[in-house]
């Protein structure tokens, strides 16, 4: 039920970031956006037979965004990494704070990236890995999504390991 619950809103929040919508910011807390965030995603993760580690927040820590835009593209980088990344190996999500800004990462295990543009696997219709499940619309929503909220999406590469998404 958790599962059809955050697929239907993070589909009706693609849709509000497709039509490009405005914002509907308010202050959350960090820890607790994340604790929720790690109650979803754990089950996705053991579907998969991967760990899903998730580092421990600064309760302290707070920001104001649009929470369904950032939900739903937190869910579906963490869908992604899942997706991608090696059997019995691990996704950790880390949030914390870098200056005025607040970091989110991602890391996964998925081996590495093909050569190439890296900012490609952004584009709409992309489609990079060996599962071809899904329409390659995943990240480009994600990266509008966090955009609107006024952050950055991007990716770094660590060749043997996985890559870092961080927003």
């Amino acid at each position: 039920m958790v599962g059809m619950h955050n697929l239907i809103n993070r589909s009706l929040t693609d849709v509000r970031t497709m039509a490009e919508l405005p914002a509907r910011r308010q202050m959350i807390a960090v820890a607790d956006f994340i604790a929720e965030v790690h109650l979803s995603a754990s089950l996705e993760a053991e579907v998969r037979e991967c760990a899903f580690i998730v580092d421990p927040v600064d309760a302290s820590l707070g920001i104001c965004v649009d929470r369904d835009l950032l939900l739903s593209a937190l869910g579906n980088l963490l869908q992604n990494a899942f997706k991608f990344t090696r059997c019995h190996t691990r996704v950790v999500l880390k949030a914390f704070a870098a200056g005025d800004r607040v970091l989110i990462e991602i890391e996964d295990s998925c081996g590495g990236l093909p050569a190439g543009d890296v900012e490609q696997m952004f584009q709409p219709f992309t489609q990079n890995g060996h599962d071809k499940s899904g329409v390659g619309l995943g990240l480009a929503i994600c990266r509008r999504s966090v955009e609107a909220n006024g952050g950055t999406l991007g990716v770094r590469d660590v060749p043997d390991s996985g890559m870092h998404l961080h927003d």
